[in-house]
């Protein structure tokens, strides 16, 4: 784990310089009230699987789910109607597309039941494709990634109005944000051993599971071009789940879910691929030194088995680069949220208290209403990351997702991956170290790709079967850094086609 998110994510103090312990103190507040981040919590879901010397799981075994019970079918009458959303608090202007959010039962035995919000196509959505967006760790929230990344509407810094996305993504279609697995966000069990019980496999169930049920409360969207979109550890969620969704239309001998492409940001789809990019990603940005990037080297084999010396050499790296945001590794920290005078500025004009105003709006007791939320009155308040699903007890993650991904590419998926290029906690390296392990053909070479305003977006680079683009500016999050570059690569997604030279 970087000191960062060490430092963020943990309750322990150090002596460290003046400076840095100030920006302690602010993230000690953050750990001890549970609003770590989403690249926090990828990192110490990766720290822990290195600690644990994972066992190697079967891929072919995992790579091919399909529903070993019945799925459950609820009855969805007149729900809809009453997961409509009239206005949310402090909302700009009548929004000119309707909004919906509410709860879907995936487990009737156990109550489970998964928050999700619904934001249709600003016009025509009729005609747009439906897509699910869903947030990394594992255990954040992708609530979150509407409220702060791709949704209609961003709240503002008195935590009480609402302001206009202006590249929001439900400019091209029809946006579902899902909140997964049970103990995320809103989303809850009440039988509290499944918060212990969580892993990748329960989640692509309870997903597909939520799909299928959501697809009879909104049955106008059954036939509809459904695509899969997130980031982070969506890497491993989103293969799962699409796989999942091929399975089991197999299985029906029908098109349940009409799964047309997936494309994922700086993905975390391989733990050894991911641990090595990241070290020589420090290196080539000059964040360690020479020496530090050469005992990595020579003593870490990237193999599953991390020796003694191996993880002397990570941890010196770790400490050498400093206290920095790996999620944007030039971006500045929110000081104190409640001060705009005290908030640093970031690349982009990115506010770095966003999270902040997002987390204070949401956790209002008539937002929460108007979200048709929070109606069991949990115990936890509202975060980025939940505080009761734990990296720790996160059952049967796979080692490497580039099985999953390869079957996605064989299965006729569209199939795109992306990297924001100043992300060093899924580096731009990590994608292109799976993409050698792929071994695919390329069909067009690597380019520059140009955004609406005439700037280089990034480059791409168009494989048989894959396309992988870098977004130039973008951290962890893409589309928090890049707002405008993200939104013209999503279009291109969706219409096929790669982003305009």
């Amino acid at each position: 784990m970087s000191n960062y998110c060490h430092r963020r994510c943990s309750p322990l103090v150090s002596k460290i310089r003046r400076v840095a312990f100030v920006i302690q103190l602010f993230c000690l507040v953050l750990a001890q009230t549970s609003l770590a981040d989403e690249a926090c919590r990828l990192q110490e879901f990766s720290r822990s699987r290195m600690e644990m010397q994972q066992d190697r799981l079967d891929n072919e075994m995992l790579m091919s789910w399909s529903m070993d019970h019945p799925i459950y079918v609820g009855l969805q009458d007149g729900l809809k109607k009453a997961d409509k959303i009239s206005e949310l608090p402090g909302q700009p202007e009548k929004a000119a597309f309707d909004q919906y959010a509410g709860y879907v039962t995936v487990d009737a035995t156990s109550g489970k039941a998964l928050f999700y919000y619904f934001a249709e196509a600003a016009e025509d959505p009729s005609t747009k494709p439906l897509v699910l967006w869903l947030n990394g760790g594992p255990g954040c929230s992708s609530l979150g990634g509407a409220m702060h990344e791709i949704g209609p509407f961003f709240v503002n810094r008195d935590n009480k109005t609402l302001s206009k996305n202006k590249y929001a993504w439900n400019n091209v279609a029809n946006m579902l944000f899902l909140e997964s697995p049970a103990g995320v966000g809103f989303s809850y069990s009440n039988r509290t051993s499944d918060y212990n019980n969580t892993g990748d496999r329960s989640t692509a169930e309870d997903a597909y599971t939520f799909l299928i049920n959501w697809l009879e409360r909104f049955p106008e969207y059954k036939g509809h071009s459904f695509f899969l979109t997130g980031e982070s550890y969506g890497g491993h969620y989103i293969p799962q789940l699409a796989n999942t969704i091929l399975s089991n239309n197999k299985i029906m001998n029908t098109t349940m879910i009409n799964l047309k492409g997936v494309a994922i940001g700086n993905a975390y789809l391989d733990d050894d691929t991911n641990t090595r990019a990241t070290i020589d990603y420090y290196w080539t940005h000059a964040m360690i030194s020479k020496e530090t990037h050469t005992a990595v080297q020579e003593n870490c084999g990237f193999n599953g088995t991390y020796t003694g010396l191996c993880r002397t050499a990570i941890e010196a790296a770790n400490n050498e680069k400093g206290l920095i945001d790996e999620s944007n590794i030039y971006a500045s920290f929110c000081w104190d949220a409640s001060d705009p005078q005290k908030q640093h500025a970031s690349v982009s004009n990115n506010d770095p208290c966003a999270s902040y105003y997002m987390r204070s709006y949401l956790n209002r007791q008539e937002v929460q209403r108007a979200l048709h939320a929070n109606t069991t009155r949990l115990k936890q308040p509202w975060s980025d990351c939940s505080n009761i699903i734990s990296p720790e007890n996160w059952k049967d993650a796979q080692v490497s997702m580039l099985p999953s991904i390869q079957q996605l590419i064989s299965s006729g998926v569209s199939t795109w991956l992306y990297s924001g290029d100043i992300d060093a906690i899924c580096p731009v390296t990590s994608t292109l170290y799976s993409l050698d392990i792929l071994g695919l053909e390329i069909n067009s070479s690597w380019r520059a790709w140009y955004s609406d305003d005439g700037e280089v977006g990034g480059y791409v680079v168009e494989y048989k079967g894959l396309i992988f683009a870098t977004v130039r500016g973008a951290g962890h999050m893409v589309p928090t850094y890049q707002p405008q570059r993200a939104l013209t690569l999503f279009s291109s997604f969706l219409n096929g086609k790669l982003p305009p030279e």
